[in-house]
């Protein structure tokens, strides 16, 4: 298990560019398995649960050929079906949430699936039900194996028709539109989810010849089609990074220019940000965050202190709660964070009080953070990474702690960022991995 060595109190500065956004490169990987033809992407995260799937696409029979550092070319002309029985798919896709994806093109191309219950991030309950409710909808019927925890599903026959999902799943939604450009007739989904990574599917689904109106609403429409093409796509940058890095140079008092950010795919990020007192300026696709002695959170307009939560996309994503937490106990002022999505994500902390910050934990879902305005610095402490999010949240903790702190079980960090520790030295950070 790696930790990072991290000396806190020192300032960064310098431009920096954010990875391929991991969520979307999760979801237009598992698309190539959609045609027999090449598909190229660029801008592919060189992180551990995008690698994963890319070796397990590779298994699966999936050629993979590298371009460049962050360019790959896919053809998913020969996949084999038979390694869908083997016990080491099984073990490599259960380990890796994402791979639940592969089920909506192998349904939609081969009218067949299976897989173990996914993994991923100890946050809480992640379940299964609205991707399977889609599947169902279109005319697939699948079978779960509680004692082994496995998925069995038969798509031989799907039709399109319309559905209304219980939830805005982004997967799910991810999942069921992958299905639904190959299914015969029009399907329509209501209550679909539509954060950039979607909108971005979406497009490489219509480049690849898939026939979607209403991209970027919740209201998707589909025409099935016969067969898809290849294309070539580039991914987003990673909104969360940007979120994250937004927030460590608040706390650290840096000068950090995040390039090329797809500002107009950022939705409320930056409004939220400068809500906790964050200055930043805009120089065209540039963010830039000046050094900043002191930042104070905004109340509501009757004085009532500031309430942050998650919510479906226009909304705030629960992936950037942990950055707002941390960034917020230096600030002045209070704010309540709310995590409405998963009930096990708040958990972490307990060792940001254990460095010296006040926080509350009302409940699993609640904390209330007072900012100590800089007058007291965080300590450095020993503690462990939870999940990827709480991790970059610790680290950013640690940064701008007095002090050394260890952070161990940081293969959490490396599923989300990609050579986070060298990015940040290359600023001026001293951080060093211990192996």
């Amino acid at each position: 298990m790696a930790s990072f060595r991290v000396k806190g109190g020192v300032t960064l500065k310098g431009d920096i560019i954010p990875q391929g956004a991991k969520n979307e490169a999760l979801q237009v990987l598992c698309a190539v398995l959609l045609t027999d033809e090449e598909v190229t992407l660029h801008k592919v995260p060189n992180i551990r649960d995008v690698n994963k799937l890319i070796e397990l696409l590779g298994d699966m029979g999936v050629k993979v050929d590298k371009k460049g550092s962050e360019s790959y070319a896919f053809n998913a002309s020969n996949v084999n079906l038979a390694y869908l029985e083997t016990q080491e798919y099984l073990n490599k896709a259960g380990a890796l949430r994402g791979s639940v994806m592969i089920l909506g093109p192998l349904l939609a191309r081969f009218g067949k699936g299976k897989i173990s219950k996914p993994g991923g991030d100890k946050i809480g309950r992640r379940r299964m039900d609205t991707h399977f409710f889609g599947f169902q909808k279109l005319g697939a019927t699948f079978h779960y194996d509680s004692k082994k925890e496995l998925y069995h599903i038969d798509g031989s026959q799907l039709q399109g028709c319309y559905m209304l999902l219980d939830e805005a799943s982004v997967t799910g939604t991810a999942n069921i539109l992958m299905a639904a450009v190959l299914a015969k007739g029009k399907t329509t989904i209501y209550n679909a989810a539509c954060e950039p990574y979607l909108q971005q599917l979406c497009q490489i689904l219509i480049q690849m010849g898939a026939k979607i109106t209403g991209v970027g609403s919740n209201l998707l429409h589909i025409e099935g089609v016969t067969s898809l093409n290849g294309t070539s796509h580039t991914l987003l940058p990673d909104m969360i990074e940007i979120g994250s890095f937004i927030g460590m140079a608040a706390m650290t008092k840096s000068d950090i220019t995040i390039k090329n950010v797809r500002l107009e795919k950022l939705g409320i990020i930056p409004e939220m940000f400068r809500r906790m007192g964050i200055k930043m300026e805009i120089n065209g696709d540039d963010i830039r965050i000046p050094p900043q002695d002191h930042y104070e959170i905004e109340t509501f307009i009757d004085g009532s202190i500031l309430t942050v939560a998650d919510a479906i996309w226009p909304g705030f994503t629960p992936d950037l709660l942990s950055i707002i937490l941390v960034t917020a106990t230096q600030a002045k002022g209070t704010v309540l964070v709310h995590q409405k999505m998963f009930e096990s994500r708040l958990f972490f902390v307990d060792k940001l009080i254990d460095m010296g910050a006040q926080i509350i934990l009302c409940d699993p879902h609640r904390a209330t953070v007072i900012g100590l305005d800089r007058k007291y610095s965080l300590r450095g402490i020993r503690m462990t990474s939870p999940d990827i999010r709480a991790g970059v949240a610790l680290l950013i903790a640690a940064l701008s702690a007095e002090g050394t702190s260890i952070i161990d079980n940081v293969e959490q960090i490396d599923r989300g960022y990609q050579y986070i520790d060298q990015r940040l030295n290359a600023l001026g950070a001293d951080i060093i991995r211990l192996d």
